[in-house]
């Protein structure tokens, strides 16, 4: 059986060390504390003062990363460590911010929080450790005074090996209580790197899996990222923070690089689902496909009526479906041309959103008919990291090919699995989950192909020789 940290070597192969850019992790104590507004604005702020600025989330998040690129012009990275082991944590990241001056990586949780029972695995602390980047504590300071040295010396103490550059204030009330909370850091020798006060100009809609992503309104998240810029400019210290940022050591990594599969005599198109209503994706994922040797064409199933010309493969991300079920309904040409395609046999690989587009209905609408269940809305949120082994030869994995995903959703399935499902849990609790039929690969479990170089050359492959198989027909 191949597992995860065995097969990540593969996917870092021989190549020059290049320096690390400058770097800070934006961590908090805890969720909620406004890690995103400071993380997000430093991006935007940094930008618009001319630096070449890359963005990163720490965890499986996908949300978070497309306000990053909205701030930055490139795309959001992930940084997690359970999904790619901490082995490649520092190459995606010379990967991710090749060419930039500075990068700003989004912590997750608080900053000691990671995988569950896991220790520091996956937290920001261990991130953080990983790159030996200076961290930036985020303290929701509406409720404390004095208390805030206390919190932040027990931060820093917590972890000698993680490096504490200071503290942003966030939610301060008034100038009284801004001067009670630098006195009390000043005495404790915690730089105060900004302030934020309770009323920010810039706010973002959320619903019931966190924040509307930035594709689903992008006239408006444009103009809330520039607002976060604005106030994080006013705010904090600038020079200060990018001094801390400069002051990270310039290690040596070799970038990962997406692991190039033998070439196919022709390379397939692989049809890869976007626009508002699937907006979860891994940038990694793209570029391994690239690499594999097929042709990506993005794909708007809100719009678009027909598959790109030439489809012979099919990838169809998380999002949200059941925001848009109507609308997806009402496009009744592409979803048959789906169904079509999945029972000519490509390969068709579909996670979570996914996996509800090819149910046969969503809350009541009709969708794609590729599988025999229907998926509704509920008021339970499934969500954690998953450990899986693949139970049948699939286009992403052969059977038994061991897997590190994440769940995140609140659905249920009239039939929870097909006749052969996707995967076998293994941790935390073992059941089997999704679907496996023909060349259909279904499941609610999110898996980043940077941690596994298999998925990307099998869909491709299987891509490529049903693209034969149609050609040799005479189609």
């Amino acid at each position: 059986m191949v597992t995860a940290r065995e097969v990540a070597p593969d996917t870092v192969p021989d190549a020059t060390p290049v320096p690390l850019p400058p770097r800070l992790v934006v961590a908090a104590p805890a969720s909620g504390s406004g890690k995103t507004t400071v993380a997000t604005g430093l991006m935007a702020a940094f930008t618009a003062a001319g630096l070449t600025v890359s963005g990163h989330k720490v965890g499986p998040d996908y949300i978070d990363p497309g306000y990053h690129a909205l701030a930055t012009g490139r795309p959001g990275r992930n940084l997690d460590a359970w999904l790619c082991g901490p082995e490649l944590m520092a190459p995606l990241f010379a990967h991710g911010s090749a060419g930039a001056e500075l990068a700003v990586i989004e912590g997750v949780m608080g900053l000691y929080d990671g995988a569950a029972g896991q220790g520091e695995l996956a937290s920001t602390a261990q991130v953080a450790k990983l790159l030996r980047a200076p961290v930036v504590l985020v303290v929701d300071a509406a409720a404390q005074a004095r208390s805030v040295a206390a919190l932040a010396h027990g931060f820093a103490a917590f972890d000698p090996e993680v490096r504490l550059a200071g503290v942003v204030l966030n939610k301060v009330g008034s100038d009284r209580h801004e001067e009670l909370l630098r006195a009390a850091l000043d005495e404790a020798g915690t730089p105060v790197l900004g302030v934020l006060r309770r009323t920010a100009p810039a706010s973002t809609p959320a619903r019931h899996l966190g924040l509307v992503p930035a594709a689903e309104r992008p006239t408006d998240a444009a103009r809330t990222v520039a607002a976060l810029g604005e106030q994080v400019r006013a705010g904090l210290d600038l020079p200060a923070l990018l001094a801390a940022a400069r002051s990270a050591p310039s290690t040596g990594t070799a970038p990962w690089r997406p692991p190039a599969g033998p070439p196919p005599a022709a390379r397939p198109v692989v049809a890869v689902a976007a626009g508002a209503a699937f907006t979860f994706r891994y940038q990694e994922h793209l570029e391994s496909l690239t690499a594999a040797g097929a042709d990506i064409a993005l794909l708007d199933p809100l719009r678009d009526e027909r598959l790109p010309d030439g489809t012979a493969g099919l990838v169809v991300g998380g999002g949200f479906p059941e925001v848009y079920a109507a609308e997806l309904a009402a496009n009744a040409p592409l979803r048959a041309e789906i169904a079509r395609l999945a029972a000519a046999g490509a390969p068709v690989a579909a996670e979570c959103g996914g996996l509800l587009y090819l149910a046969e209905t969503l809350d009541g609408h009709p969708m794609c008919g590729v599988l025999p269940t229907e998926a509704r809305m509920t008021d339970r949120l499934t969500l954690g990291y998953r450990a899986a082994v693949a139970v049948a030869d699939g286009p992403l994995a052969a059977v038994g090919t061991r897997v590190r995903g994440h769940e995140f959703h609140r659905t249920e399935l009239t039939e929870g699995t097909g006749d052969l499902p996707a995967w076998g849990l293994t941790h935390p609790t073992r059941r089997v989950e999704g679907f496996h039929r023909g060349g259909v690969h279904a499941s609610y479990l999110h898996l980043h192909w940077a941690g596994l170089p298999e998925p990307a050359r099998r869909l491709v492959a299987a891509a490529a020789r049903h693209t034969g198989s149609v050609e040799g027909g005479g189609r």
